[in-house]
Parts: C-alpha cells; structure tokens; sequence
C-alpha cells in the first residue's frame, strides 16, 4: 500500500494544513525542492515518510487532529498519519545550508532568486547543539565566490563538527579531488549531484557546470567511500525518456553509486513543466529497485542526507511495502 499511496502523494508534491496549529511540525528549505517556499511537512504512515510543501490550493489536506496526529484525505484516500518533527530540516537529522546563493544559474533551481546568506562555522555548530533528536548531519551548499572557495568553507565546518561524533555527509559541487578531501577531513558520505539523465540535459538545463568532473568525483568516492555511501541526485521530468533515465539508473548503481530519483519541483526557468506523474514514478522507481538489487546495493545501509531520510523521493528498500 505504502508505495502506491506515496507515489500518488509525489504526484502532487503539496497538500493543505488544517486544523490545529502544527507550526512546530513545518519546515523551511534554503536549498532542494521548495526552497524559498512556504514550507513543508513530513508526513509518516507505518514508518515510512513523505515529504509535501504546504500550499492551500493542494487536493491533498492534512488535517492536524493534535499531538501531530493527522487525518490525511486525497479524493477516495484517507489515511491516519502523523506529523514527524524536522530535527532540522529534516527528521532525524540536521540537515544545513551552508551557502544559501549560487553563482551558477541551473533553469530548475529556485536558490539564485531565493539568495540567503552563507553561515558562519559558529552558526551551523549552534543549530546542530540545538537539534532535537538528531542521529546525524548533512551539509549541502550553493556556490558563493567559486567552487574552490566553497570546498573550503565546508571542509572547515566539516572539520568542525566532528566534535558531535555523529556521521556527517556532504553535498557540494565538487572540483578535481573533492572527495578525497572531504574523505581525509572525516565526511561519512558524499552526493555529488549529476541531476539529469543525459550530458545534452545537462548542458542545457546546468551552464557553465561540469559533468565530466562530477561523474570523476563520484567514482573515486566510491573507491573512498564504499558501495552505499556515495549518492547522486537524478531529476525525474526535465525532458529525458524513461529510457533514458533507466540507463542513467543502471550505469550509476553499475558503478556503486546510489542514485535518488527526485521528481522534479516546477520552479525557476521550469516552473511550466508538469510534475512527473504516478505510473511514471512507479516504473522508473521499479527498475531503480531492480538495479540496486542486481549490484548489491542496499539504501538501508545510508546514514545521511536524502536516501537516509527517504521524504522527497521513492527510496526502494525502504519505501517497500
């Protein structure tokens, strides 16, 4: 029931929020789907979760009931649920922007016109001291200045934050040796984003950016880091076929990359394409599932970032029924 009913929630990616106050239970993004939004939940059924930005013309409502019992209704669906805390961010995690603008101007992000400042070590150490209930922290970044530059500023929050002794991956934009950096400065894992299917996306949809470096990053990662704890995103809906998104999907897991297929948030350049619909997630997700399997990868084994958290994407291992 569980993969069914989250692919149809991803479909829509909103729902309302009615009833009693649920304030504490939302969550605002500087980076990823919803940045610069008006926030988000995460909703929780038998132990699985998702993720949905609040939005009052969604067809999907939320009514908080109280103590974050929700009482979930989507045309014939109705589902009693709970609202999962973000210990930031994101449940069970401190989940932090480092730079919140970019000089790169990717047509789907939202971040460039949604510019927040770039936080001091001493303000990202302060808001992991004051998570609720966290089991590790994840750091992601824009690029202020250049990419060199912001390598550096998270190495040195990286460095900082050992002292919590909790596993820490990192997202960034990588340059020639990234991995290897954050590798000696004590990250448990990486994501290094290659976001579409094809490299002729990728040049369209990712100026002045380079895949070539991204896709040399991730493999020594691998050899790093491990099969299970080396990921990257790859965005459902920016104009590939299904086979050519089930290609990427093989070639990575091939590899021993772990990617997350994240259906596409409309927004920045792109915010007249359609969100990728429910049969489309449920075949893509199916084979992303058999081609883990026939590589010997397992998402369970994630202890950071988007695959350990499972909200915004199907996740297979973790999403199974």
């Amino acid at each position: 029931m569980w993969e069914s009913l989250k692919a149809q929630l991803l479909e829509v990616g909103t729902a309302q929020l009615t009833g009693a106050d649920a304030s504490e239970y939302e969550s605002k993004s500087t980076a990823g789907p919803g940045a610069g939004g008006r926030g988000s939940v995460f909703f929780s059924y038998e132990g699985h979760r998702v993720r949905l930005n609040v939005a009052d013309d969604s067809p999907i409502t939320l009514r908080h009931i109280g103590g974050g019992t929700v009482m979930l209704t989507y045309g014939y669906i109705e589902v009693l649920g709970k609202l999962e805390k973000p210990g930031s961010h994101c449940p069970g995690q401190a989940y932090i922007t480092i730079s919140g603008s970019c000089i790169y101007h990717c047509k789907y992000c939202p971040v460039p016109a949604n510019a927040a400042p770039t936080k001091s070590v001493d303000e990202i150490l302060s808001l992991v001291q004051n998570a609720d209930d966290i089991h590790a922290i994840s750091l992601t970044s824009g690029v202020v200045g250049s990419t060199e530059e912001e390598e550096e500023r998270a190495l040195a929050v990286l460095k900082a934050l050992r002292e919590f002794n909790l596993p820490i991956g990192v997202s960034i934009y990588p340059t020639s040796g990234t991995a290897r950096r954050l590798h000696e400065a004590g990250a448990t894992e990486v994501k290094f984003n290659l976001e579409t299917a094809t490299p002729e996306l990728f040049a369209e949809m990712c100026p002045g950016m380079d895949r070539d470096i991204i896709n040399t990053e991730l493999d020594e990662a691998v050899k790093l880091f491990g099969k299970n704890h080396v990921f990257t995103n790859l965005i459902i809906g920016l104009g590939e076929t299904d086979e050519e998104m089930k290609a990427a999907v093989s070639d990575l897991c091939a590899r021993g990359i772990i990617p997350t297929l994240r259906p596409l948030c409309p927004g920045g350049e792109v915010k007249d394409l359609p969100r990728p619909g429910f049969k489309r997630i449920m075949n893509l997700y199916k084979h992303h599932r058999s081609a883990l399997a026939a590589n010997g990868l397992d998402t369970r084994e994630a202890k950071t970032m988007c695959i350990a958290c499972t909200g915004c994407d199907m996740v297979p291992d973790q999403d199974q029924n």
